[in-house]
Parts: C-alpha cells; structure tokens; sequence
C-alpha cells in the first residue's frame, strides 16, 4: 500500500503480541502502548532534516549533526491515542502536544468532533496523530481535516494496529498522509471492531468497560 509503513522491528512485534493478549491488564497495556509507541516513533522522524554543527568535546571541536528546519506536534485522538503520548514525548521532549475529541456515533456511525485544542502554531509543525487503533478510519478522518484546516500541511498517523478498511478510508480523502502502524489486521467486524486486534484500546487502557 502507498504510503503506509509497517514497523516490522522485532520488539515492536513482540510488544503488540502482547498486547493483543487478553490476559494482560491494564496496567502492562498502559506500559506497552507507551513502549511502542516510543519505538514507533523512532521511524516515524526518521526523515526529519539535519544539520552540520560544531560542539567542543573534552578533546577536541567536532563536527555533528543536529535536527533543524522542522518543529513536531503530537496529536491525540482522545482517548486512546493518549496512551501514545508519553513514549512518543520521551524521544521529542520539544514537541508540543494538542488534543481532538472524536467519537463515532453509534446509530449513524459517523465521527462526530466534540474538543479540539492545537498549538497555536500548529502550521509551522510537522504533526503527528497518534491513536492506538485505525479501525474504520472515521475519526482518523476527522482529525486530519480538523488539523489541515488548523493550517498544517505535514501530517503524519502513527496507530499500532490498522485495518484494510481504516487505511483505504484514510487515504481516499488525503493520499499525502502517511500512516504508520506496527500490523495490518484483517478486517472490521460487524460492530466494527478489528480482526484479531486488541478489543477496545481505549477501555484497555484504562480499565473502563
């Protein structure tokens, strides 16, 4: 698929086999979402720019690099996409943080927005939504045209799981984004849920049912 990549590095694999695990509580599901989400993150800003620098060591000048040209945002999809934060803000401690409300309406299943609060220079930012899962791509969707029509123009998804259907979705309404996630799962099943997934991330997480 174009532009979608998977994060195919062992420990992400092995943390999201985990997490998929009925038997893991809420407590390991919070550290291993904030854990992914770390090394995820890892290849989602490996294209950010760099520089040339000189830095005075104990022995001598050397000539390094530094990030340059690029700001970061992280955008969570409340409220699962929260659990990705810490891990994400722990390798881009710089970067600020905004936050969307979107819920999926049960009867017409529809996203419908209720909070949004961004940088106020969220269009000088390469911005990252994060949420744990990309089912049917609705509130994805959502959260990208609110971010677009916030002013930014480099946006990236971080999820660990996604669906076919979720990244279809995605991309017909905005092909530039480029989605990153650890699995491609099946499909949605009839009350929209991903196959196999994790069940519901955001009761997961929290302990909520």
């Amino acid at each position: 698929m174009d532009n979608v990549i998977i994060i195919e590095h062992p420990l992400v694999q092995h943390k999201i086999s985990l997490l998929r695990d009925i038997n893991t509580g809420s407590k390991e599901f919070r550290e291993l979402v904030s854990e992914t989400a770390m090394l995820m993150c890892y290849e989602a800003t490996r294209d950010l720019p760099l520089k040339t620098v000189e830095v005075q060591t104990p022995v001598a000048i050397a000539k390094t690099k530094v990030i340059t040209g690029r700001k970061l945002a992280f955008v969570p999809i409340l409220r699962a996409g929260l659990g990705m934060v810490d891990g994400a803000v722990k390798l881009v401690p710089a970067a600020k943080i905004g936050h969307v409300g979107i819920f999926r309406d049960p009867e017409t299943k529809n996203a419908v927005d209720y909070y949004c609060k961004l940088p106020f220079d969220i269009a000088e930012r390469e911005v990252i939504i994060t949420d744990i899962m990309l089912a049917t791509g609705s509130t994805m969707t959502k959260t990208v045209e609110i971010v677009k029509n916030a002013g930014a123009k480099n946006i990236k998804i971080m999820c660990i799981v996604a669906c076919p259907e979720g990244i279809e979705n995605v991309h017909k309404a905005y092909p530039d984004v480029e989605i990153y996630c650890g699995a491609i799962d099946e499909k949605l099943d009839d009350r929209l849920y991903i196959v196999p997934g994790m069940g519901d991330a955001g009761d997961r997480i929290f302990g909520t049912k």
